[in-house]
Parts: C-alpha cells; sequence; structure tokens
C-alpha cells in the first residue's frame, strides 16, 4: 500500500470510529430511590422511636434495594437544617421522627410541595397533602401493660414518668393509668398509680429524652413511695430507669416504643413487658407507596387491631406471671379489638 493510500486509509478508518462513537448513545445510569431519615435528638442509638423508624427504612432498603440515608439531630437548631440538606441531595421521601419535628417538618413541606414527607408520631389537622403522619393508639397496648402491672404489683403501687408532657408521651401514661383502674374495678383492688394523674394532667417528667442520671433519679423516687413496677415513657431516660429498678432488686421495668429485652438484653431480668409502636412496619409501609405511586398525604394510625400497637412477650419472666393473668390479658386484647372495650373513660 503507498503511502498515500495509508493515510487516506487510515482517515476513513478514524471518521467511522468517531461516527460509531457519536452514534451510540451513553448508557444511562438510574438512580436508586432514596429514602432519608432525619431523627430527633435522641439519636438513632436511642433503642427506641429513633432507632425503630431507622429499622423501617432498612427494611426498605433490604426488600427493594433502594438507598437509606440518616441525618442525627444534637439540638432543635438541626432539624430545619437537616430536613433542608435531604432535599438538596433530592431525597424522594423524607422521614421525620417525633412530635418535636412538627413544626420543621410542616414548614419544609409547605415550602416543598413535591416532595414526599413522613413524620413518625405526629400527624396534622388540616393534613398537609404531601405528608404522612403516623400515628399509634399506644393508650390500647399501654392500657394492657396497667392491667397486667396491677395483676403482678406486690406493694399495691406501680409507677410512671415522661420525658417531656406531650401528648405522644401523656397517651402511654393515659392508657397504663386506665389499664390499672379497670384491674382494680374488676378484682375490687385499689392499686395506686404514682407519677400521673391523667385528670389534673399532673405528673413527674424529666424535660429530657437523653439524660440517663435523671431516668435513674426518678426511678429510685418512685421505688422509695412504694412502686414495684415502673414504666418510663422517655426513650434513652429510659436506661437509667431500668439500671435502677435491676439495682434496685426488688421491682420490674416495663418498656416502651420497641420490645425492650431486644434492644437492651442487659435488663432483661427485670423487663416484665414492653409497649411496642410498629413504627418500622409503618415506615417501611410508607417509603414503599412513595416508590409504587400510591402515596398520598393524610394519617395512617396503628392500632392493636392492625399490628401497630402491640404488648411484648414477658421473656425471662414468663414463668412469674400467673396463667390466669395471661389469659386475662390475653382477653382485653381481644376485647379492645372487638372494640367491646374502651381503653378511655
Amino acid at each position: 500500500m503507498s503511502k498515500k493510500l495509508y493515510v487516506v486509509f487510515a482517515i476513513v478508518l478514524l471518521a467511522s470510529l468517531l461516527l460509531t462513537a457519536c452514534g451510540t448513545p451513553a448508557p444511562v445510569v438510574e438512580e436508586k430511590f432514596k429514602a432519608c431519615q432525619v431523627t430527633d435528638t435522641g439519636g438513632i442509638d436511642d433503642k427506641s422511636f429513633n432507632a425503630t423508624a431507622w429499622k423501617g427504612v432498612q427494611d426498605a432498603v433490604t426488600q427493594y434495594g433502594i438507598e437509606g440515608k440518616i441525618l442525627e439531630s444534637a439540638q432543635a437548631a438541626d432539624y430545619e437544617k437537616n430536613i433542608n440538606a435531604f432535599l438538596e441531595e433530592g431525597c424522594d421521601i423524607i422521614v421525620t421522627v417525633g412530635f418535636l419535628l412538627g413544626d420543621a417538618t410542616k414548614a419544609a413541606a409547605e415550602a416543598n410541595p413535591d416532595a414526599k414527607f413522613a413524620i413518625v408520631d405526629f400527624a396534622y389537622d388540616p393534613t398537609i397533602p404531601n405528608v404522612v403522619g403516623l400515628v399509634y393508639n399506644t393508650d390500647e397496648a399501654a392500657f394492657v401493660a396497667g392491667y397486667l402491672a396491677a395483676g403482678m404489683t406486690k406493694t399495691g403501687k406501680v409507677g410512671t414518668f415522661g420525658g417531656i408532657q406531650i401528648p405522644t408521651v401523656t397517651i402511654f401514661m393515659d392508657g397504663f393509668y386506665y389499664g390499672v383502674q379497670y384491674y382494680n374495678t374488676q378484682k375490687g383492688t385499689a392499686v395506686e398509680v404514682l407519677g400521673w394523674d391523667p385528670v389534673a394532667a399532673t405528673g413527674l417528667f424529666t424535660n429530657s429524652f437523653e439524660d440517663q442520671t435523671l431516668g435513674n433519679q426518678y426511678a429510685i423516687q418512685l421505688m422509695d413511695q412504694g412502686a414495684d413496677i415502673i414504666m418510663p415513657v422517655a426513650g434513652p431516660v429510659g436506661i437509667g430507669a431500668a439500671a435502677a429498678v435491676k439495682d434496685r432488686g426488688n421491682a420490674l421495668f416495663i418498656g416502651v416504643d420497641s420490645d425492650w429485652v431486644v434492644y437492651q438484653p442487659d435488663y432483661a431480668s427485670v423487663i416484665l413487658t414492653s409497649v411496642n409502636k410498629g413504627m418500622d412496619t409503618m415506615t417501611t409501609a410508607v417509603i414503599k407507596s412513595a416508590m409504587d405511586g400510591t402515596f398520598a398525604g393524610g394519617v395512617l394510625v396503628g392500632t392493636m387491631a392492625n399490628n401497630g400497637v402491640s404488648i411484648a412477650p414477658y421473656h425471662d419472666l414468663d414463668a412469674s406471671v400467673p396463667a390466669e393473668l395471661k389469659a386475662e390479658v390475653e382477653q382485653i386484647q381481644k376485647d379492645i379489638i372487638a372494640g367491646t372495650l374502651k381503653v378511655k373513660p
């Protein structure tokens, strides 16, 4: 081949390669659906509602192959900042956790009507079109726990205290109180509830969801007053209470939000039961709705009938609960589900 023909051949080949390259579309990389969670100040390791809601995100990651991200709020000022960070990142749904994020979530949702939000433990009235409120009738399960506590106490006194006096806390305390009163009505007893009066709306509150020292102190205070079963409604603060109960050695503990034997196995020997909220399953469900196009703003309510709330097994203390009391507890749950037993007066 002459030098001239060789040059012509090289030019033709190069042109062919360029045309081929230009005519071939670049591969399309599909971005994964992204579910993003903003925690309350208790943090992801609260062994309570932040952790349980995060489990719902993680379950969605496992089941649907999506991406899950989280930002923890160290203080209230972080709520707006973290939500805005996820908006800028283009999250497909933002899940905020806790009553205290209500205002920040509302402001972000109204300012970004095309974004999708879910908020755990809060709902809006009127509803917001791009926000799903996940709320729970925890008083149903707490009522059962109160009845159980009244049946198990040896001193005739049981106790409860809260983190902050907000509806998502006091609903547990209400149910617990009225469950004890129902036991008293059925049995002709006079078991006393220390730490909360739902009529006067007064009781014990640590004003913290983080300080475990306060949980320890409040539990000791209640035990010193005679309570031998204690139910804190205060997130990680309850860990301090569980430690005090275990140290005292003559009292029992009732957990809230999740099964404390699973999340706090060090205290399994004193955990009678827990009042569970299905925050994981409902979080997973709302993420799926955002994925498949069925998402609609409004309210989803977890009840005993739809397994949104429940009480945990007795675990290590199963043998300590009398068979008759177990049967009564089972029947009460059936009656609540059937609607024949009301947990509020």
